[in-house]
């Protein structure tokens, strides 16, 4: 396995991205993997090495770029916490619509330009789950599957930035995996994106993870679920193999 650490270079700056590449020897599928507000550190590699390992180029890139070089975070996240908050919101402002279109177009150009079978998945978690799903709009072509685990804020009425209203530039198969009990992504607007779903009329699936609150993929995360998170793995790579091959 061989882990590239990048400086891309965007409309509005420089993205540090890691590019980890299993040693096959062939052109692969390429997987744009999207973090959690927590942005590259040491748990997301884990997660997108042990994805790599199943035949992808994977691409991580920190979407908050505009804010902060890794680690987002220079302290320890509580959520409800009054600073957690803050520094919470002073990395998701800049996050318009079309500053995250430019950018993924640049993440999904740098995964095209590898030695590729020509198709890309994506797959996103927490805020990422939304940011994966914008991905398949900006390549529709390109982009054949998305994934999101416990996605916040992927239905949000009245919100011109709404990751939902991107679905009818959408191509992909999607994947929703939802916590229970989130209040970024409630049970209204859980019924709210499917209902947008259906209208859209493409292959989908979404479905709740019983016991499984905000975060439960992600193994720093005090809310990790190993046996759902293992679920959700199992998910991903189903959705991948399905799709990519």
């Amino acid at each position: 396995m061989t882990e590239q650490d990048l400086q891309l270079k965007t409309p509005d700056g420089t993205v540090d991205a890691v590019l980890f590449t299993p040693e096959l020897g062939k052109p692969l599928p390429g997987v744009l993997f999207i973090p959690d507000i927590g942005s590259i550190r040491d748990t997301k590699h884990q997660m997108a090495r042990r994805l790599a390992s199943e035949g992808y180029t994977v691409l991580m890139p920190n979407p908050f770029y505009r804010t902060s070089r890794p680690p987002v975070f220079p302290f320890a996240r509580k959520p409800g916490d009054p600073a957690t908050m803050k520094r919470m919101s002073e990395l998701i402002a800049p996050l318009t619509p079309e500053g995250l279109e430019k950018d993924l177009a640049v993440y999904l150009d740098t995964l095209a330009s590898q030695p590729s079978t020509g198709k890309i998945g994506t797959v996103g978690f927490c805020i990422g789950g939304g940011i994966a799903l914008r991905a398949a709009a900006v390549r529709p072509d390109l982009v054949v599957a998305v994934a999101s685990f416990h996605g916040g804020g992927l239905y949000r009425a009245d919100d011109p930035a709404s990751p939902h209203l991107v679905l009818p530039r959408v191509k992909a198969r999607l994947y929703f995996g939802h916590a229970v009990e989130d209040k970024s992504m409630n049970a209204d607007a859980i019924a709210e994106l499917e209902k947008s779903l259906q209208e859209w009329g493409g292959q989908y699936e979404s479905e709740m993870y019983e016991g499984a609150h905000h975060g439960w993929t992600v193994p720093d995360n005090p809310a990790y679920n190993q046996p759902q998170a293992e679920r959700a793995y199992a998910k991903l790579t189903e959705l991948f193999r399905e799709t990519l091959a």
